[in-house]
């Protein structure tokens, strides 16, 4: 089995690296993205059944900023418009996936998955933003795009079980 590597001059310890890299998982054997997502579970789980979807909300914008400096240090030591082993995109796009859903097992499983599938398949326009912004900006925004896509279908079963 064999782990993701960093890029040459770039150090795990870097606080970028390990951010970028949602400490580590990203540089997992298979499917970074899909690490990432999962080693966000447990942290939305923290959060949003002490302070509620809107604080895990805030978490997720701040996450957003912090991952845009992450993968900007990142993308300096990098060859890839978008290494793999960046997964702080995917933390961003999972906890506000999971803002707008109560804190249940299954709707964590559901958010999970249909946040995965969205982001593996890219509907438009979030593969068009893959493919336009450059940078840091190209590397996270994509993920907020496919949330989106994850909470439309999240929100309209919630909202078909509860009537």
């Amino acid at each position: 089995m064999t782990f993701g590597q960093l890029p040459l001059g770039l150090s795990f310890w870097h606080p970028a690296a390990l951010l970028a890299t949602w400490g580590g998982s990203g540089l997992l054997p298979r499917a970074p993205g899909t690490w990432g997502s999962l080693f966000t579970l447990p942290v939305a789980w923290l959060i949003a059944d002490r302070w509620g979807g809107e604080a895990l909300f805030i978490v997720s914008v701040i996450v957003f900023f912090a991952g845009l400096w992450a993968s900007a240090q990142y993308l300096k030591y990098s060859k890839s418009k978008d290494p793999s082993a960046i997964v702080i995109d995917e933390t961003a796009g999972q906890l506000l996936t999971l803002a707008l859903i109560p804190v249940d097992l299954w709707w964590y499983a559901g958010g999970f998955l249909l946040f995965r599938v969205a982001d593996i398949f890219k509907p438009w326009p979030a593969s068009w933003v893959e493919k336009s912004l450059d940078g840091a900006l190209g590397v996270m925004a994509d993920d907020i795009f496919a949330a989106v896509y994850a909470i439309a279908v999240l929100v309209g079963v919630h909202l078909l079980i509860a009537s």
